[in-house]
């Protein structure tokens, strides 16, 4: 099993944020990445609805014979990484907002996150909330229509800069010092956010916190490959591949990918 791939999964192209940085830190090791576009964003969907996408998910990724499955959805890890551990016999990585580490070092005491609803409603948001900003301001934000634009590649719109400027302001105006972003499609927008922001104020993401849990966990169940030879990343999607293609193929042209 220890040369068998990883296997990621998320409601479209935003969790290749996430197998960035799991590549990067475990280059040796094959992956495999499925897009569910079809179906994204899994926000507004309800919990029994997104539990089921994620099953789907799994069950295609098992059929490919994966060691350990990473949930690369918010929305997904908060809804359903309960039922899916409770379910199958395998190691899963979840994904959820890093409220910790803005929370701990927040001088203004106000922290915003940029989230979809689905995750924002969520009872683990909420006792992640409760355990580690207990006394700080959240000012929380649904990044709705954001999705759908980053997987259509419109990240360089004019209706992506009127949408993060609605979004941002009320985080702006409550004097915010961190921006946790609680989507793994949101990375994308890091650059374009970096104008909009004052230098100040930092952005705050989970991949390589994923990434570094991923490598753990595979450790603990004696999992970690034992092949030095060019790993073979491929990618799945049932929506367009362009866009998987662009966000990722430019930046790994030393990397065996598969779409």
């Amino acid at each position: 099993m220890s040369n068998s791939p990883i296997g990621i999964f998320d409601s479209g192209v935003g969790g290749t944020s996430i197998w960035k940085e799991i590549h990067k830190l475990l280059p040796h090791e094959n992956t495999i990445y499925l897009a569910d576009s079809q179906n994204a964003p899994y926000g507004p969907k309800g919990k029994e609805k997104i539990t089921e996408l994620s099953i789907k998910n799994v069950e295609f990724l098992l059929s490919k014979n994966c060691k350990i499955i990473v949930v690369a959805c918010n929305t997904a890890t908060t809804n359903s990484i309960q039922q899916l551990r409770e379910t199958y016999d395998i190691p899963f990585i979840g994904i959820e907002p890093a409220i910790k580490p803005a929370a701990l070092q927040t001088k203004s005491n106000t922290i915003g996150i940029l989230a979809t609803k689905g995750t924002l409603s969520s009872e683990l948001f909420h006792k992640t909330s409760d355990l580690y900003a207990n006394g700080v301001k959240i000012i929380e934000q649904v990044g709705e229509g954001l999705v759908p634009l980053i997987e259509n590649g419109r990240i360089e719109s004019p209706e992506m800069d009127k949408l993060l400027q609605k979004y941002l302001k009320p985080m702006l105006d409550a004097n915010i010092d961190y921006l946790v972003l609680g989507c793994s499609h949101y990375p994308y927008l890091i650059p374009k956010l970096k104008t909009l922001l004052p230098k100040h104020l930092k952005i705050i993401d989970s991949g390589i916190a994923v990434a570094r849990q991923t490598k753990a966990i595979l450790a603990q169940h004696s999992l970690l490959t034992t092949s030095q030879k060019e790993s073979t990343c491929t990618f799945y999607s049932n929506g367009n591949p362009e866009i998987l293609n662009d966000l990722i193929a430019n930046e790994f042209l030393a990397t065996k990918l598969q779409f």
